[in-house]
């Protein structure tokens, strides 16, 4: 299990989160799970744009999911990574591909947090899981890097935290956002969160916006 916030243990660690660019289930709401939807031609300039933020920053490891989106995302940043199966997104099973205003039609106040997913993935499992990515990360004690999906990071920055895995749903994930985990005063704290990249007009380097980190 890994060790709690406040606890002292790797406070050299710091987790650099990043969320894959566009693909067209992302834009259009759809919870898009283990299907290997590709980037969209935005995805890719996000992705590319990705390297002026990450860009001359070492890391001890680079890891990403092993879903194309990831990956491709990870390639086109500049990075070669290991594959970790911990960071593959949450499986939807019977949810995949739909979006939340049409399982509310079904099933009214529907909240993938809350709920039972047939022929899926229980949100305790997706917990265990990126709670292995955050004991490697806290072993290393270094500046880990990776390459995932919106709902499996926003878990990973709850149990970052202490908190249960469905309080990742108070932390919003932009496609291609960038975050940081890391410590202050012997606690587990976000650094930042959610930083976007800029695309010029012409699709170009990536800028920081002023509310970046």
């Amino acid at each position: 299990m890994n060790a709690e916030p406040g606890h002292g243990a790797g406070e050299d660690a710091e987790l650099w989160l990043v969320r894959h660019g566009e693909t067209a289930w992302s834009r259009a709401g759809r919870h898009t799970g283990r299907t290997d939807v590709p980037l969209t031609a935005r995805g890719r300039e996000q992705a590319r744009a990705l390297a002026g933020v990450l860009g001359g920053r070492e890391f001890r490891r680079v890891r990403t999911s092993p879903l194309a989106r990831a990956r491709e995302t990870c390639a086109l940043a500049g990075f070669a990574a290991e594959v970790d199966a911990d960071l593959a997104e949450w499986d939807y099973g019977a949810y995949e591909g739909r979006t939340t205003a049409e399982l509310g039609e079904e099933q009214p106040g529907f909240d993938i947090w809350e709920a039972r997913i047939p022929a899926g993935e229980a949100l305790s499992q997706v917990a265990a899981r990126v709670g292995r990515v955050i004991d490697r990360a806290v072993a290393d004690g270094a500046r880990t890097l990776v390459f995932a999906h919106g709902h499996v990071l926003r878990i990973l920055v709850a149990r970052w935290l202490g908190l249960a895995g469905r309080e990742g749903r108070l932390f919003r994930l932009d496609a291609a956002g960038v975050s940081v985990l890391g410590h202050e005063h012997g606690r587990r704290v976000i650094a930042c969160w959610n930083v976007p990249v800029r695309l010029s007009p012409d699709g170009g380097e990536a800028r920081r916006q002023s509310r970046g980190a």
